[in-house]
């Protein structure tokens, strides 16, 4: 099974990182130096994890229930031609500030923020946008670490216990703060507080609904992987607010869920852990390499 679950693992990497991966791989983990986060520590216990796939696609969903943020969606990313490459990316920014070195870290921020100042535009009513602008920096973040830590305590296999889950969001607020984010959440319950303040602003617009339904039905896979992409996005889509379902034009099927998905969704994330399970052990040993010898 070793061969079988090295071409899998290979091919799954791939698509998530980018044909640049292995390298940036080498970079991120082998590199020696300072790092924000030990190798213990929560936020690399989650961001590690498998479910991250499904807290992707969930992040991604919520995210478009904000006008200004899918505006700048669609009139900026491409996604509709590059899905990949825009995930590749994305992975590659998650994998440096979490994994990597402080002065990687730091760059890579560094990039993000000068691409947001680019990113201008005007809502349909003619109201301006920015991509830099730390409140709509704010409902990105909130949405991404609310959907990746619910993903892993569904979907990981090690859950994160209540001081856990709030070691999280401080440590993902670190980042946030760097990027733009003003005062970003540093516990679950002051991230709850902050997605609960963004409900007047949101809503499903026409792109909003266009782009989910692109990403539902064509995610630009072999037909033998479109299975398995099913599950994810059921899963996903499983684990949406109930609220988000109508506007959306998603599914609301409890009992299928609570059950089916449920079953399906571990399945899926059993397997890519399973698959990836090499590619993790190197990464291990390239950080082992480069930590510093013991005095």
């Amino acid at each position: 099974m070793t061969p079988l679950r090295a071409r899998l693992g290979r091919e799954i990497f791939r698509r998530v990182a980018g044909p640049d991966g292995p390298r940036a791989r080498d970079r991120i983990h082998g590199t020696p130096g300072p790092r924000w986060f030990d190798a213990d520590s929560e936020i690399v216990r989650v961001h590690a994890d498998a479910s991250m796939f499904i807290g992707g696609i969930r992040a991604i969903l919520l995210q478009t229930m904000h006008p200004a943020a899918m505006q700048a969606v669609a009139d900026h990313s491409g996604y509709r031609g590059d899905m990949w490459g825009r995930l590749a990316r994305t992975s590659q920014f998650l994998a440096v500030t979490t994994f990597g070195t402080i002065d990687h870290a730091e760059q890579a921020i560094r990039a993000v923020r000068a691409i947001h100042e680019r990113v201008t535009g005007t809502m349909p009513d003619g109201t301006p946008y920015a991509a830099s602008d730390p409140h709509l920096l704010a409902w990105v973040h909130a949405a991404e670490v609310d959907s990746f830590l619910l993903a892993h305590q569904v979907y990981g296999a090690r859950p994160l216990d209540e001081a856990g889950c709030d070691a999280y969001v401080a440590q993902a607020a670190l980042v946030a703060g760097r990027l733009g984010v003003i005062d970003p959440p540093t516990t679950v319950a002051e991230l709850r507080t902050v997605l609960e303040d963004f409900r007047p602003e949101l809503r499903a617009t026409d792109e909003a609904r266009a782009a989910v339904r692109f990403l539902v039905l064509h995610p630009d896979l072999p037909v033998a992987a479109r299975p398995a992409y099913a599950v994810l996005m059921a899963a996903g889509i499983a684990l949406m607010p109930r609220w988000t379902r109508r506007p959306l034009r998603l599914p609301w099927l409890p009992v299928s869920e609570r059950t089916v998905v449920k079953a399906l969704g571990t399945l899926a994330t059993g397997t890519i852990r399973w698959a990836m399970s090499s590619g993790v052990d190197e990464a291990h040993e390239l950080r082992a390499s480069a930590a510093p010898a013991p005095a």
